[in-house]
């Protein structure tokens, strides 16, 4: 009978818009959720067959279904905090449950509002940990570990590479010199056998500072030729007085031969660089190899010999002393780098973006993170800022994207909607009400 059918649909409305109004529910209590995608409830009709060729109608009601936008793009935020990261374009940071990756099960999140936990990872308000590719100092992807560049980027579509950014084991670098870069001015009236002196300070691997005595020595007249030697070192602790006794026997040392032109600028450089064998370290430091840079062949932009006084115009040199682990930060390419209070930045990981064909079909799971589903397709792991994959926006957070005007709005016309379809079911009953009647 059609008006039991009528009662039934009225039911299935009322299952329907509850659903809607939990849906909408959830979408409000998530206003705040930082990275949240706004979930729609979208209905469709029930049909039931009449079971006779009759026009006879047999009503079939209604059921909700949810819909959620996994990567729907919400508008970006600044942040104050150098680990919050957002995502703009298309994709997903990719996370696990537990700090050791093998541990754990990967989901993918656009929830970037990380910090360091008390184990010196990457962990956000859900819980999950940040994984990224290992990546040697200078930025080349480093999968196993072993100190060696690979060849190629990781396989896009492992997740076996990927690893918890972990920042427990920067205690602290140093960086021992390997380039110095003079510039000075030799007198154009010295004669040979006249010396000038200078002194650098560089830094062996350990990060101990060394005082390196310069001498010039003109050689030649005509063209005017000097020698660039090294006499001594001597050793300094960070930058203290120089310790005693510590001059270096293998000293001196020519490094480099400067023949002038006949306008003051350098025709020509004989470059040896300064080699400083293990042993020769009084702090037992690696071997370092230290190259000068005195300028370009015929022009004024380094040693010069002008009609003037000698003088040190600047000497710079790369190597720098011990330095703590101070903070880290993150670039739009997802390069994660180790900053040091001794100004050096290194490299330590690199920040993948995971993108799906399609991304709606993806499981939501608690902690706004999703898993990945068959209906979703493959993923596909790409540095930032390539192939499909969106760009980090570094210190920035992705706001969740639910409109609360519109959540307002289908909550009265939810409202309506279940309340006109109680009105359906209290009808119906009106008219059996009439139809038990008519036996009396």
């Amino acid at each position: 009978m059609s008006i039991y059918g009528a009662m039934f649909s009225g039911i299935s409305s009322l299952n329907a818009n509850s659903q809607a109004m939990g849906v909408i529910s959830d979408n409000i209590s998530n206003l705040n959720t930082i990275g949240y995608k706004n979930t729609e409830a979208r209905f469709s009709t029930l049909v039931t067959g009449t079971g006779s060729s009759t026009n006879r109608y047999s009503p079939g009601g209604l059921t909700a279904s949810s819909f959620q936008a996994a990567d729907r793009q919400g508008l970006l935020q600044a942040s104050t905090s150098a680990t919050d990261i957002a995502i703009s374009g298309q994709g997903f940071f990719v996370v696990n449950t537990d700090q050791v990756s093998s541990n754990g099960s990967f989901l993918f999140t656009r929830a970037g509002q990380f910090s360091v936990n008390a184990n010196g990872a990457l962990v956000n308000a859900g819980g999950y940990f940040l994984q990224g590719w290992p990546t040697l100092a200078d930025g080349s992807f480093d999968v196993d570990q072993n100190g060696i560049a690979d060849p190629t980027i990781p396989d896009p579509t492992s997740l076996a590479n990927l690893q918890s950014v972990d920042v427990t084991t920067l205690s602290g670098t140093a960086t021992a010199t390997s380039n110095v870069t003079l510039a000075a001015n030799l007198p154009a009236t010295a004669l040979v056998g006249d010396t000038n002196t200078a002194t650098v300070q560089v830094f062996d691997a350990l990060g101990v500072g060394h005082n390196i005595a310069l001498q010039w020595d003109k050689t030649v007249a005509v063209p005017a030729t000097w020698d660039l030697s090294v006499t001594g070192m001597t050793r300094t602790d960070n930058g203290a007085a120089s310790v005693s006794g510590a001059t270096l026997a293998s000293f001196p040392l020519t490094i480099d031969t400067v023949v002038f032109n006949g306008d003051g600028t350098p025709a020509s450089f004989t470059p040896t660089a300064l080699a400083i064998p293990a042993g020769d370290w009084t702090t037992a430091a690696a071997a370092s190899s230290i190259s000068f840079n005195l300028g370009s062949a015929n022009q004024a932009d380094g040693v010069t010999q002008f009609a003037s006084n000698y003088s040190v115009i600047s000497i710079e040199q790369d190597g720098v002393t011990f330095g703590r682990f101070e903070s880290i930060s993150i670039g739009e390419d997802g390069q994660v780098n180790a900053l040091f209070d001794n100004g050096i930045e290194r490299a330590i990981f690199r920040l993948p973006v995971a993108t799906f064909a399609n991304s709606s079909a993806l499981d939501s799971r608690s902690g706004n993170a999703w898993a990945a589903t068959t209906s979703a397709g493959s993923f596909f792991l790409n540095p930032a800022g390539t192939g499909a994959s969106g760009t980090v926006s570094p210190a920035s957070l992705e706001t969740s994207t639910v409109d609360l005007g519109a959540e307002f709005t289908n909550m009265i016309i939810t409202q309506r909607a279940y309340s006109a379809s109680s009105r359906i079911i209290t009808t119906a009953d009106q008219m059996l009400e009439e139809l038990v009647r008519i036996k009396r």
